[in-house]
């Protein structure tokens, strides 16, 4: 069994902004998986299917970007997935926008959402040094940065799919491009 989680804001003044680039990312695995998130389950928005006989679960946690591990530790204690089967998707201010990012360990980095949690891919959204951070994340991405930013969200829903039937190392060395 893989969780396969996206990090984001619920709501309508959340919606396409920065800091929701793990739920974009995660709505576009689920429509290539054609996966629906018909359920709330864990604190969260749940999807679960059966993908060449492996149980794949998509969470969109409910409880905002600083609370995203209470979903991800209630399903993983459900189900009792260990951490090397979980995949986190979210947004990553220190890379330009439309880059993307696997890796396998490492700090949070001052990112309240991923703080404990092992394996992520990060999503570039960039920065401004004179826009302060919370307005930074939570404002819009630009016109001129919708066409990175879409190819981003395809990659990165891609990856998430190819790391499914692959190792992560694999996924790392087939998506993290210079």
């Amino acid at each position: 069994m893989k969780i396969i989680i996206g990090l984001g804001n619920i709501g309508r003044e959340y919606e396409n902004t920065r800091h929701n680039a793990g739920f974009m990312a995660i709505d576009k695995l689920a429509q290539m998986l054609e996966m629906d998130f018909n359920q709330e389950k864990f604190s969260a928005y749940f999807a679960k299917k059966k993908i060449d006989g492996e149980d794949i679960i998509l969470l969109k946690p409910t409880t905002y970007m600083n609370n995203s591990g209470i979903a991800l530790r209630q399903c993983m204690d459900f189900y009792k997935v260990p951490s090397e089967d979980i995949l986190v998707l979210y947004d990553d201010m220190d890379m330009p926008v439309g880059k993307l990012r696997l890796r396998q360990k490492g700090s949070a980095g001052g990112h309240n959402g991923i703080k404990s949690i092992i394996s992520h891919i990060g999503i570039g959204i960039g920065k401004d040094k004179l826009i302060p951070v919370v307005d930074w994340v939570l404002g819009k991405f630009s016109q001129e940065q919708q066409e990175d930013l879409n190819h981003a969200l395809e990659q990165a829903a891609k990856a998430a799919k190819f790391s499914i039937k692959h190792s992560f190392s694999d996924t790392m060395n087939r998506y993290n491009k210079k």
